[in-house]
């Protein structure tokens, strides 16, 4: 049974903007200055400033400990475990020591806690921002050669060269990150779209994967850097393929099968669990059962290198831009899920002080991680309280069993690492997905996957970039136009390609604008307007006018017998014309007759027919248009008008008609009164200024001579295919 509609009568005059303005007065707003919004600061407004840089004072004054504490502490060991785990595995993608995992589980979490806005993500090590510093760690301390030139690493070994490196461009990447949330650039994390993310996360997993294999076949690979270094990597490892540590190889398959059964299990009985099993901590236990010596691993605060800043300042800024993105996308899922607000510049702060402080105790690039925060939000955690809770474990480890991780094989972490890579190498099947429903955005993801698995992740971010604005460009260069026609009965106008009832006026047309106008689309839509170059109509036309003129102007000397035959089909030697007079609107003062270009025409004029006298442009879809875009428009209205076309413009967004008139848009032939705040009314004003026209398609003004026409003048005129006008003699002409 179909549901009851209901119905909605308004009775209104017809409005154009102008009529509109007239009847509704429209306040006029002065936009504030800095100095205005200075004195506008109030206590309260001051309160509120200082309290959004400390989200905490927020969320704990409606704690509730009761309902909230047990789950936040379950979920911190839960947290606590995974995050002890990933980031001993992904310290190995960094090319670090595993310990320092630890550092980065740890240190960022302090200081998050106070200042980020989410109360759901865990913070730590990301694999491929691991990665991503793992490659300036290579570049800088590579492990086949000598390291490059830098007094800071006087006196170092390898491994504290390596660790100087990544802990300064986690210094520098922190600098990025506090600088665009103190300036407030938090919006530049939306040209990240989620298929960009989704395609450089998904090549950075191969990456991850092939940087693994050594470790798993147990290889002596050096790390290689720069565009195609997976391919070389790929080339040595199949070179020494035959010095496989078969021992290494077969823990390593033991341990990613296990992990993996567990983890799909834990994913498949999660509302029956409650926690999920902790499986990597499991695997790292029975692993260093057999491997025991001591580690020291306290540690004093170090300053970065400045010299590390400019040897490695386009890397870390694009590691700032991806560690943000990932963390701001996870948090905003969990913040809709829990319906909290989440700021992003002062999420870009609280990771920018997160990364400098944690640099300063050697750790590396923190983000999140979507599995850890999952097993964060799923076993329980309301807050943060959570997260601290996990850090207080991994600092636990750090103290009291540092001495067990040295000797952890690199085998059973390169297995972890590569199990934790499932969720991201999935990924690929959003191929199809995205292929079947948006082609252009399977070309970003295609474009940005391969770009960064061949270039490299800095260059690969720098190539999906590329592509993405290239999509966006052709959305908006090349859009989807459509001709609207009205629905009958309502006030509803649709693609009249789309339905089969409508109605469409004889000699209108309704062309929607689907994007904004700027200087790269503006010829497009010229072309698209109406099928036919209006310029070269109104230039035939008025040569066709001159001719006419030229006729009529020598008829008295040169009338003979065969009257109007002679007049209007003998060849003239037109002279070369200025095209700027041709463009000027057509004259017709002169001629003794009303001009009707729709009608048939003699075989010696030619002008294209042109059934059209109303043209209404939609801008409900304009955001906005350009000073180019509005010098070609205002030149195409122009054509129209000169060639008798009536051009209305509807629903235009009140900032672009404010444009309009500071850009001196509107003269003699463009007025205002072509502006309607809807299409109906717009189509309403056409229908009620065309009405009916019973005229014959050209006639003149009636010219008659008191002397007979000749039979063979009649003959001649109907020989001309004059067939297009009405000719009844009026002037006294006299032989």
């Amino acid at each position: 049974m179909a549901a009851l509609r209901k119905q909605y009568v308004v009775a209104r005059h017809v409005y154009s903007e102008d009529s509109f303005a007239g009847d509704h007065e429209k306040i006029h707003r002065v936009p504030k200055t800095g100095l205005d919004h200075v004195r506008g600061c109030d206590s309260k407004r001051a309160k509120a400033a200082v309290l959004s840089l400390l989200p905490i004072v927020g969320w704990m004054r409606s704690y509730r400990v009761r309902e909230w504490l047990l789950g936040d502490v379950v979920s911190g060991i839960s947290t606590g475990l995974v995050a002890i785990m990933q980031g001993l595995a992904f310290s190995l993608l960094a090319s670090l020591p595993p310990s320092y995992g630890l550092y980065t589980a740890f240190f960022p979490m302090l200081t998050y806690f106070f200042l980020g806005t989410s109360r759901h993500i865990s913070v730590g090590s990301f694999p491929v921002l691991s990665l991503m510093v793992g490659a300036v760690v290579t570049r800088l301390v590579p492990e086949d050669g000598p390291p490059a030139n830098i007094t800071s690493f006087e006196g170092l070994t390898p491994d504290q060269q390596r660790v100087l490196v990544a802990s300064s461009v986690t210094f520098l990447m922190g600098i990025f990150q506090l600088a665009m949330g103190v300036l407030q650039v938090g919006f530049i994390v939306v040209y990240l779209s989620d298929t960009l993310v989704s395609g450089f996360t998904t090549a950075a997993a191969v990456h991850i994967l092939v940087s693994q294999l050594k470790f798993v076949l147990g290889l002596d690979v050096p790390g290689i850097n720069g565009p195609l270094a997976i391919i070389y990597t790929l080339e040595k490892i199949f070179v020494q393929i035959t010095l496989t540590n078969i021992c290494d190889l077969v823990m390593s398959i033991v341990i990613m099968v296990i992990v993996f059964i567990v983890k799909e299990l834990n994913d498949r009985y999660k509302a029956k669990l409650p926690v999920p099993v902790p499986i990597e901590a499991i695997m790292v236990r029975e692993a260093l059962k057999y491997t025991l010596q001591y580690y020291n691993l306290y540690e004093s605060p170090i300053a970065p290198s400045v010299e590390v800043f400019r040897e490695s300042a386009v890397e870390a800024f694009p590691v700032a831009i991806v560690g943000f993105a990932v963390a701001f996308s996870v948090a905003k899922v969990y913040s809709i899920k829990h319906d909290y607000t989440i700021d992003g510049n002062q999420e870009l702060i609280a990771f920018g002080v997160s990364n400098i402080f944690g640099a300063s105790f050697r750790s590396f690039a923190a983000s999140t991680a979507l599995s850890r925060t999952a097993v964060q939000e799923s076993s329980g955690g309301k807050t943060q309280i959570a997260g601290l809770i996990s850090a207080m474990m991994a600092m636990m480890v750090t103290v009291a069993l540092g001495f067990l991780l040295e000797p952890l094989p690199t085998s059973v972490l390169g297995a972890l690492v590569i199990v934790n890579l499932k969720g991201m190498l999935m990924q690929f099947r959003e191929i199809l997905y995205l292929w079947r429903r948006d082609k252009p955005e399977c070309v970003v993801w295609v474009g940005t996957c391969l770009g960064a698995i061949l270039l490299g992740l800095d260059l690969g971010l720098a190539v999906g970039l590329g592509v993405e604005l290239l999509t966006v460009v052709f959305r908006t260069q090349f859009p989807r136009c459509s001709v609207l026609a009205n629905i009958p009965g309502t006030d509803l106008y649709r693609d009249r390609k789309d339905h089969l009832h409508i109605f469409e006026p004889k000699g209108v047309k309704i062309f929607r604008i689907p994007s904004p106008i700027f200087f790269a689309n503006i010829e497009f839509f010229r072309e698209k307007l109406v099928g036919f170059n209006p310029l070269r109509v109104l230039r035939k036309r008025n040569k066709a006018l001159r001719t006419i003129k030229k006729l009529f102007q020598e008829k008295d000397n040169h009338m003979t017998e065969r009257g109007l035959g002679d007049l209007f089909c003998q060849e003239t030697n037109e002279p070369s014309v200025n095209k700027e007079e041709l463009d000027q609107p057509s004259d017709l003062k002169g001629l003794p007759f009303r001009m009707d270009w729709n009608a048939e025409l003699p075989t010696n004029i030619r002008v294209p027919r042109v059934d059209l006298h109303s043209l209404i442009l939609d801008f409900s879809a304009v955001s906005f248009l350009d000073i180019s875009a509005l010098k070609g428009l205002r030149m195409a209205l122009k054509e129209f008008i000169r060639m008798d076309v009536d051009v209305y413009i509807v629903s235009c967004d009140v900032h672009i008609l404010e444009k309009l008139h500071n850009c001196m848009f509107f003269d003699e032939e463009i007025l205002t009164s072509m502006f309607f705040p809807t299409l109906h009314d717009a189509m309403l004003h056409v229908l009620g200024t065309h009405k009916e026209d019973k005229s014959t398609s050209w006639f003149m003004e009636q010219l008659s001579f008191k002397t007979v026409v000749p039979r063979r003048a009649e003959q001649a005129f109907v020989a001309s295919n004059f067939s297009f006008f009405f000719i009844v003699f009026k002037l006294h002409v006299h032989y």
